[in-house]
């Protein structure tokens, strides 16, 4: 079974280190930023996953777990994680039936060895995986018909409350925290959990402009209501989800230089590059205090 007592067992580091860097492109606009190290929380269950994962963990009380995610989700490996450390059957559902008779990349590989099930789905039923009649099939099709299940990217309410304690982590210390979205989870609680003058910024990893309504619904299904102030800023995803270039490459590289920092490459490259374009736009203001969420490693 789960629950606070279990979940304490895996011995999270909470609150998560803050780390004050000099950074000239930052410094010479009047800027002071902070790092705020969500990936050193857990080993495994890294940054936000822990964070909208625990509460998920505790809600399934002991049941399976069946999720959601592409081929290389951070939140598929995750869950496999937790359920090799907490004992649970877990199953991931894969977008992709093409992939099924392929070898395993190394992402889904580490999911197998932690003992999850691995179930893949042609990409319109995964689109359609929301609605009540093809989640049932996909369930009855992975005979995970008696497990909970948690949404992809485990973003859904019990994940957006998990995250309200990230902002009140950082109530007084930063007039602006940034964080990369990709399901939007983890920006809808934080800026719950924020203090009043303070504001969340979200860097969004995929395209198509779609997340400023699915975190609305996130903090409605959540609170009842819009929470905090937060806004997106979507320029910065480098052609969408998995894609990198190499002008992203090269300033994750240059920032590990700089600051002894690993840059994981897919969400916090992406949220650290469109933070030093915004300082030099001029969009933050000087004596403005920034955080940036790392909320994963390579």
């Amino acid at each position: 079974m789960t629950g606070p007592d279990v979940l304490a067992s895996l011995r999270p580091r909470l609150p998560s280190p803050l780390q004050e860097v000099e950074d000239v492109r930052f410094a010479r606009h009047g800027v002071r930023l902070l790092l705020k190290r969500d990936d050193l929380i857990h080993p495994e269950l890294i940054g936000n996953k822990w964070r909208k994962l625990a509460p998920n963990l505790d809600a399934a009380a002991g049941r399976p777990i069946v999720t959601f995610g592409g081929a290389y989700s951070n939140h598929l490996r995750a869950t496999a994680a937790a359920g090799r450390l907490l004992g649970l059957r877990t199953t991931g559902v894969v977008r992709g039936q093409e992939l099924a008779d392929r070898p395993l990349n190394p992402s889904l590989a580490r999911c197998a060895a932690d003992g999850m099930r691995l179930h893949f789905v042609d990409r319109s039923t995964y689109r359609a995986k929301a609605e009540p009649r093809t989640l049932a099939a996909i369930l009855r099709a992975a005979h995970a018909e008696d497990a909970h299940v948690v949404p992809e990217g485990g973003s859904n309410a019990e994940a957006v409350r998990g995250c309200v304690p990230l902002g009140g982590e950082l109530n007084g210390l930063a007039d602006v925290v940034a964080v990369a979205c990709g399901t939007g989870g983890t920006l809808a609680g934080l800026a719950a959990g924020l203090a009043p003058g303070q504001r969340a910024l979200g860097i969004p990893v995929l395209k198509g402009g779609f997340l400023t309504a699915e975190i609305q619904t996130l903090q409605e299904r959540a609170f009842g209501r819009r929470r905090g102030v937060w806004s997106l800023d979507d320029r910065f995803h480098f052609g969408g989800y998995a894609r990198t270039t190499p002008e992203l490459d090269a300033f994750a590289a240059d920032f590990e230089q700089r600051h002894g920092l690993p840059v994981e490459r897919l969400y916090v490259a992406k949220l650290l590059y469109g933070l030093v374009t915004l300082a030099e736009e001029g969009r933050l203001a000087p004596g403005t205090t920034l955080a940036a969420v790392i909320t994963g490693r390579p």
